[in-house]
């Protein structure tokens, strides 16, 4: 009984019904555009039997979409949270409903302009709702596509990618300290024991950025037991919202490719750079390492943990979750932008109210200070220069 209580939560099924698309959601929007203008695209084509008259067709039936396209998706957008609180059945005549209503009124605007045959409205009003049901199917079997489990399975597989070879190197770096630093050791230990309760835990929903952060630090912490003075860090976190919700393990996995292609390569000292902050309504973290143009095998594998933490910001946030890296000068450079979530954001939205970082932590002014992190497992002084 107690093993099938454990196993329970490994797939998580999904018994409500499901939940109409994020009309926020730049993906869900960059679809509806496409889809749209693709069958406006397709019905010139089958409209018009001579070539040379199809892009004007083409240009014609577009005139007479998007005005009632943009409408609609203005109003949605706006609605959008209230929206995701209602059943499906009960959503998806909503969204007919302003679809009907937002033709009618586009219509009235535009028919004293360019007057419109007799039953012009009617038949707009058929093919509006003809494609906003078609959509709607499109969306529910995408979502099917997508939850829960197999996102979930995807989610559970990416984030069970951790390198083996950092819990060897960590337990090494903990045997070497027993003999000779044993309560060292027995701290190192718990921070090890820490971090991998974290690995393993169910990491599929959006977690606190701050315990993303304590993670993080947890994780440099040990391998600064074997990498010693090479691994020094610079934090810039004046402007990191602290109420900010984010993918597990997203900063993790781009943290130990840093340390592996960028510092343990160098003979000498080396920096990893992490600045997280608020900007334009979305959440920025910026990280950077040493990179040396002969780092040979090091180097050859550095895109399996972007490729990972990419895959798991479109499961999150579809389009608006964005990774991108770069080689600058001497060194590399990760750029992750997603949108701000928390956990009242929800509700924020509802009511109006843009959402922004309640406060950054460790606020002042705005400065940057350089962070050199020296650390004794367990215990983290931080040294400003």
């Amino acid at each position: 009984m107690h093993a099938a209580s454990d196993m329970r939560p490994i797939i998580r099924h999904n018994s409500a019904s499901l939940a109409l698309p994020d009309f926020r959601n730049l993906g869900t929007i960059l679809r509806i555009l496409l889809v749209v203008n693709l069958m406006a695209a397709v019905a010139a084509l089958v409209r018009e039997a001579h070539w040379d008259r199809v892009a004007s067709a083409g240009f014609e039936l577009a005139a007479a979409v998007e005005p009632q396209l943009l409408a609609v998706l203005a109003i949605l957008y706006a609605v959008s949270p209230r929206l995701s609180r209602l059943p499906y059945a009960t959503g998806a005549a909503v969204v007919a409903a302003i679809t009907v209503v937002a033709g009618i009124v586009v219509f009235v605007l535009i028919d004293p302009l360019v007057p419109q045959p007799p039953g012009a409205l009617l038949r707009q009003l058929i093919l509006a709702l003809l494609v906003c049901m078609a959509l709607l199917g499109y969306f529910h079997l995408r979502a099917k596509a997508l939850s829960p489990a197999i996102t979930e399975a995807r989610l559970q597989a990416l984030q069970a990618r951790i390198r083996p070879h950092f819990l060897f190197n960590s337990i090494n770096a903990v045997l070497s300290l027993i003999r000779r630093e044993p309560a060292r050791a027995e701290e190192a230990l718990e921070d090890l024991a820490d971090l991998f309760r974290v690995l393993m835990r169910d990491n599929r929903d959006l977690a606190p950025l701050a315990d993303e952060v304590q993670l993080c630090r947890q994780y440099l912490a040990l391998e600064q037991l074997r990498l010693g003075e090479r691994l020094q860090v610079e934090w810039h976190l004046q402007s990191m919202p602290a109420d900010a919700l984010v993918p597990p393990l997203v900063l993790q996995p781009l943290l130990e490719n840093a340390v592996y292609h960028g510092i343990e390569p160098l003979t000498s000292a080396g920096v990893v750079s992490i600045n997280i902050f608020y900007k334009g309504g979305e959440l920025h973290a910026i990280l950077r390492n040493p990179y040396r143009v002969d780092g040979g095998k090091h180097h050859a594998g550095n895109k399996m943990a972007l490729a990972n933490v990419r895959e798991r910001l479109a499961l999150h946030f579809d389009a608006e979750g964005v990774l991108e890296s770069r080689v600058k000068a001497d060194a590399y450079e990760v750029h992750v932008r997603m949108p701000y979530r928390t956990a009242g954001s929800a509700a924020g939205s509802a009511t109006g109210r843009q959402p922004g970082p309640s406060r950054a932590v460790g606020g002042n002014g705005g400065a940057h200070h350089r962070s050199t992190i020296r650390v004794d497992v367990g215990k983290t002084e931080v040294f400003r220069g």
